[in-house]
């Protein structure tokens, strides 16, 4: 018969599996956060990188700059104002001659509904290139507008339509005109 006498100040306890476990948790704690240090190490180094890209491209703006400046210069001296400001009005009289009144007069054909008369057609061309159409268009009710205003929003041609103003029928005009501004996709 075997008696269990445990003679040792504290009892026996199984600790070892405790002991792995913490150990293995410990070195997984240690592997992320080395990950954790070398993804930040990574990160600093792309900032400093892309901080060294801005600060060439700054250096290249500032000397386009100075350039920019120099040419501004000489091109306002008295000599080549005059030169400079033929070349903006005929550079705009070519912009406005590169509208295809033709073009603009079948996409309007397309869209427009049979009930709705084009009095006026005014392109504008923007500081982009963009060409705007300001139109005065006439009809008999307020219906055949909504649906020409639908038309020219699905079109892939035309834009954003803006209502302007509307006038009333008159003795010397028949019809309810609408002022009406949309953009057009016509390339210059």
């Amino acid at each position: 018969m075997r008696i269990g006498i445990n003679l040792a100040s504290e009892p026996f306890r199984r600790e070892r599996a405790v002991l792995v476990a913490s150990a293995l948790v410990s070195g997984l704690m240690l592997a992320s956060f080395a990950a954790l240090g070398l993804m930040v190490w990574n990160e600093h180094q792309a900032k400093t990188e892309e901080r060294h890209a801005i600060e060439k491209l700054e250096k290249q703006v500032a000397a386009v700059d100075k350039e920019q400046v120099g040419v501004n210069g000489v091109l306002r001296t008295s000599g080549n104002t005059e030169t400079l400001e033929r070349n903006l009005f005929l550079n705009n009289l070519i912009a406005r001659k590169g509208i295809s009144w033709t073009r603009i007069f079948n996409d309007l054909e397309h869209v427009m509904p049979s009930t709705v008369r084009l009095v006026s057609v005014r392109p504008q061309v923007d500081n982009k290139n963009e060409i705007q159409l300001d139109m005065v268009v006439g009809c008999a009710s307020v219906e055949p507008i909504i649906d020409l205003i639908r038309r020219l929003e699905a079109s892939p041609l035309f834009g954003g339509t803006q209502v302007h103003s509307s006038l009333p029928p008159s003795q010397s005009e028949p019809l309810l005109r609408y002022r009406i501004s949309v953009n057009y996709a016509q390339k210059l």
